[in-house]
């Protein structure tokens, strides 16, 4: 009569046999994550060790980056004492500062009307992410046309309403709202699907009990949708920030930081001075600067938004 020995937690002995002390188990899980733990490191923990270790050192010779010159923090201390980085950063700020609150509120709003009852649900579904598709190369260029002061659509519907529409890519008041603009419609279609997601994973009977408590519109929304979506708002926030903090190809494409660099960003600033004027490691001084930047951002994000277990 074969007798089954039987370890803490329903285990068999069979089941938990050990190599030099070592879990078989634990071995197995250890195997099968290697080719991501590889993949991993060379992609992303190697690149950011080099990348701190550029930001430390300064690089004589443009044409053999094998010979560098300690510097410590020396690339840091110019960067914050920059009026271009400075300027950058508020360029960055602005255009964050006007994208992120459109992206999220009209990704919200757009979500709640189509799951509504509305006719022609599955058009406008298709119609509000069709943008995204698009890659930004292309939106860029089309939106370059659209704001051309001599033949744009933009200014020519303007010409209707007012005698001399503006420049929108020449103005430096214009030009960064011009470029958050452009980057609402091509993007707010992700956060349209994210939310729409989230409200339709709600269940209608918290809805038909609010209803007997007399909770209709704004209160229904404030007590029963925004909670129940706190997860898919967090989500969408923070994506947000970390992708227009990097903003990059719109000025580059569109007004190359100007007018009087009134459209310089943090990421462009990061690549002129890298790839252009060839400071490797003021570039990445800049690029940690921009991480410590988003890791702070994401901490209050967390505690304006509020953890979702509250």
């Amino acid at each position: 009569m074969g007798i089954t020995n039987r370890i803490p937690g329903g285990e068999t002995s069979a089941n938990s046999k050990t190599v030099m002390g070592i879990r078989k188990e634990t071995i197995e899980g250890i195997l099968w994550s290697l080719p991501y733990l590889a993949i991993f490191t060379v992609f992303l923990v190697w690149p950011a060790v080099r990348g701190l270790y550029m930001s430390l050192h300064t690089y004589p010779n443009k044409f053999d980056l094998s010979q560098t010159e300690w510097v410590g923090l020396q690339n840091y201390v110019e960067l914050f004492q920059d009026p271009v980085f400075w300027n950058a950063m508020e360029g960055t700020f602005l255009f964050v500062g006007i994208s992120v609150p459109l992206l999220v509120v009209l990704g919200l709003v757009m979500a709640l009307g189509v799951n509504k009852n509305v006719a022609g649900k599955r058009t406008l579904r298709a119609i509000y992410f069709s943008p995204y598709v698009l890659t930004v190369a292309v939106v860029t260029l089309v939106w370059a046309q659209m704001y051309s002061t001599s033949f744009g659509l933009v200014n020519y519907y303007l010409g209707f309403i007012m005698e001399n529409p503006p420049g929108w890519l020449t103005s430096a008041n214009l030009v960064m709202p011009a470029l958050a603009f452009m980057t609402v419609w091509w993007l707010v279609g992700f956060n349209f699907v994210i939310f729409l997601a989230a409200r339709q994973s709600i269940p209608e009977r918290l809805y038909e009990a609010a209803q007997l408590d007399g909770a209709y519109g704004w209160r229904a929304f404030k007590d029963i949708t925004l909670p129940q979506m706190r997860n898919s708002v967090v989500f969408v926030v923070m994506v947000q920030f970390i992708l227009q903090f990097q903003v990059f190809a719109q000025p580059y494409v569109m007004t190359q930081g100007g007018p009087q660099d009134s459209s310089d960003t943090l990421v462009y600033y990061l690549y002129r001075s890298a790839f252009s004027q060839q400071q490797f490691g003021y570039g990445a001084a800049m690029g940690y600067v921009l991480v410590a930047i988003l890791i702070v951002i994401a901490i209050i994000n967390f505690k304006v938004i509020g953890d979702s277990n509250d």
